[in-house]
């Protein structure tokens, strides 16, 4: 059994020129010790197998591939596929799978074989904008490209796959997305053999999708690639956070002060108002006392009369 790739995933790209050697790695995880197997995968065609590595054994290859032409083998921790003198049908994903009992392993790498691009002539593709709007994470960009192509200069039969390829803004090297069918919006038809295909790509971002996005065409067993978007991801930076945290504990801090400052305004105001009300009453019960006394002394004097 082999585990199959995610038609989501991102896959790594490695550039050689036409004519030149390659080599293909894929990390081997210590408790893996059964058989290895490369596999290469053409544009629009399924997976074939290249060789069958099995510990320190002979590889074994595949009868559609030269064993001339290749080298393989397996060390400590990885396996190395080495491509000896690259041709233009070597271009093409190259899938390492590794079986065990439980656990299943499997990577990829893009091959793109750079030199010859007199087949995709009667290609153009176009992205707009250059430059993105920056754009926030948790929300949507729309990147956009459009192909024209001329089917009567087309040198090979099939339908075109649009792929679509993204380098990080570290300057890492550039990751295929693959996405759900061609994404085509409409096509229009300029004359009896040319046309131009729009394409558009929506993805929900987050901080690490930054980076340059190529609109790119897979045909005749290559890829013509267009001058890529650039997507700016806007962050809130660490001042900004900052400073907003200052503005809210400043604001609680305020709300907390003007409730105790109209507390101790009340508490002080109803104290004015018991001491002024002592007083008076004071008064009144010496008056009250006073005139009594009068009073008294009024009514003796009239029984002494």
């Amino acid at each position: 059994m082999l585990l199959c790739f995610n038609s989501d995933s991102l896959v790594p790209v490695k550039m050689v020129q036409l004519g030149e050697p390659a080599t293909l790695k894929c990390d081997t995880p210590k408790e893996i010790r059964s058989k290895v197997y490369w596999y290469r995968q053409s544009v629009g065609d399924t997976l074939k197998l290249i060789v069958t590595l099995y510990r320190d054994t002979e590889p074994v290859y595949d009868s559609a591939f030269l064993k001339s032409r290749f080298s393989a083998k397996n060390a400590n921790n990885f396996s190395k596929l080495t491509i000896l003198e690259t041709v233009q049908e070597d271009e093409g994903i190259y899938h390492c799978g590794m079986t065990a009992w439980h656990n299943l392993e499997w990577s990829g790498t893009y091959l793109l074989v750079k030199g010859n691009t007199e087949r995709t002539s009667n290609y153009i593709v176009v992205q707009q904008p250059i430059e993105s709007n920056p754009v926030c994470p948790g929300t949507t960009a729309n990147l956009q490209c459009s192909v024209l192509s001329d089917s009567e200069n087309k040198t090979c039969p099939g339908d075109d796959n649009v792929l679509w390829f993204r380098t990080g803004s570290n300057k890492s090297h550039p990751n295929i997305i693959y996405t759900d069918g061609n994404r085509t919006n409409r096509c229009e038809k300029r004359s009896d053999h040319q046309k131009t295909c729009f394409y558009q790509l929506s993805k929900n971002v987050s901080s690490s999708d930054a980076g340059t996005y190529y609109c790119a065409v897979a045909t005749c067993g290559e890829i013509l690639f267009g001058n890529g978007t650039t997507l700016d991801i806007q962050e809130s930076s660490v001042w900004s956070q900052t400073a907003s945290t200052v503005v809210f504990l400043l604001s609680a801090v305020m709300c907390i002060s003007l409730f105790i400052t109209a507390v101790l305004i009340y508490i002080t105001k109803k104290n004015n108002s018991d001491h002024h009300k002592a007083p008076v009453l004071q008064k009144n019960i010496n008056d009250q006392k006073t005139q009594e006394v009068l009073n008294g002394n009024i009514i003796l004097i009239n029984m002494n009369f």
